[in-house]
């Protein structure tokens, strides 16, 4: 494990046991106000959270605002109720972000602010999301049945004829009478944006007959941000890796071990009841410890004070490793090669001061968080070894 994946943990405990110990508080300054906790503890554990999720300060809320359905369904297919995710390969990047279009015009021109786009994010995909509404009756039976949609990124403005440059970015045949949304790919104009801000002029749509000439706007029409619901406004849907490295314990267990997830997915393990609880207390008084194994640890954003700009999840069951790991160690808990090696020296005392192997999580898994981020943009942002899967003796 890395020192900060062992920071983290512990930085999360303490949260956790602090948030645990009083109601749950309203606001983010109330929160973790136990009495014998030090004002810069809490601080520098709030701050190593926001680390940890990638951020400096927590999200400005704005409200109650409905996110996009797109992103919705896109969470649910990624994730499980608590967040984890189903399978790392769904996902392309860990980062996922929608943007509603600024201009609001009732022309097909649109215009994205990806202010809030890290300039170290790696741009994978870029989709234009738009809604063609069905054409007006009187116009129904046309001679035409497709029509050609081309998406342009406009390069320059500065003619005095009034005319502007494009650039092609995605072309493609349409059925006139449909309705629903279209996707068109724009990777090459957002990675321009990037890397020069003020080439962000925006997008142009138009629409042809087959012949080539233009579609009359009233028989082929998309919603606009201005005069239609929200759930049909036009969105940019930006797919990126943050370059987040995550811990690297992929050593901790054998490549070929095809551990079921199953279980983790579908339900997390209930927590040990209040007189088990108070019996394991007792066992460990008396000196008799508890065999390594994996126990619940829940962590509650509404507790912490992050449920204002959270979607999903409302929390989380990162789960925490506890207990012994005596000799003989059997394959119950995991061991590996150095953990079996260093109970024997300890077992026969071979050696003064080595301590038994420490029961710790040998697997990991990622969890999404479906948020709004400063700028009211939704955000599905994947973390890396954020549940302990499993426990071992290491």
């Amino acid at each position: 494990r890395t020192a900060e994946m062992l920071m983290f943990w512990i930085s999360l405990a303490a949260l956790v046991c602090a948030s645990g110990a009083r109601p749950p508080q309203s606001s983010l300054e109330n929160d973790f106000t136990v009495d014998n906790e030090p004002e810069e503890v809490r601080s520098a554990a709030m701050k190593k959270l926001l680390e940890v999720f990638g951020m400096e300060d927590p999200p400005a809320i704005h409200g109650h605002k409905q996110p996009p359905q797109y992103m919705l369904d896109l969470y649910n297919t990624v994730a499980d109720v608590d967040g984890v995710t189903k399978d790392p390969n769904l996902l392309e990047g860990n980062t996922v972000r929608s943007f509603f279009d600024k201009l609001r015009s009732e022309q097909v021109e649109y215009r994205f602010n990806l202010s809030t786009v890290a300039s170290t994010e790696k741009i994978l995909t870029a989709e234009l999301h738009l809604f063609k509404l069905r054409p007006q009756a009187t116009l129904a039976f046309h001679r035409h049945h497709f029509c050609q949609v081309s998406v342009y990124q406009i390069m320059d403005t500065s003619r005095g004829n009034g005319t502007k440059d494009k650039k092609l970015l995605s072309s493609r045949l349409i059925p006139i009478h449909s309705a629903g949304w279209e996707v068109f790919t724009i990777t090459q104009a957002v990675r321009s944006w990037m890397s020069d801000e003020g080439s962000n002029l925006g997008l142009h749509v138009v629409v042809r007959t087959l012949g080539g000439s233009q579609m009359d706007k009233k028989l082929v029409r998309f919603a606009s941000g201005r005069n239609h619901h929200q759930s049909k406004q036009p969105m940019l849907v930006l797919f990126t890796d943050d370059g987040r490295q995550s811990a690297a314990l992929g050593s901790m267990a054998d490549p070929h071990d095809a551990t079921d997830t199953s279980g983790l997915l579908r339900a997390p393990a209930a927590a040990p009841s209040s007189r088990s609880a108070r019996s394991v207390e007792h066992g460990e008084e008396e000196g008799v410890s508890m065999p390594c194994q994996r126990l619940p640890l829940y962590v509650d954003f509404e507790e912490i004070g992050w449920s204002g700009w959270i979607v999903s999840p409302r929390g989380y069951n990162a789960y925490h490793c506890k207990g012994s790991c005596p000799f003989p160690l059997g394959q119950n808990m995991r061991p590996t090669n150095h953990a079996t090696v260093q109970s024997i020296i300890h077992a026969l005392k071979l050696i003064k001061g080595i301590e038994t192997p420490c029961c710790v999580p040998d697997k990991l898994f990622s969890i999404n968080l479906l948020y709004f981020d400063d700028d009211e943009n939704v955000v599905l942002k994947q973390y890396k070894d954020m549940v302990a899967g499993s426990c071992g003796c290491h």
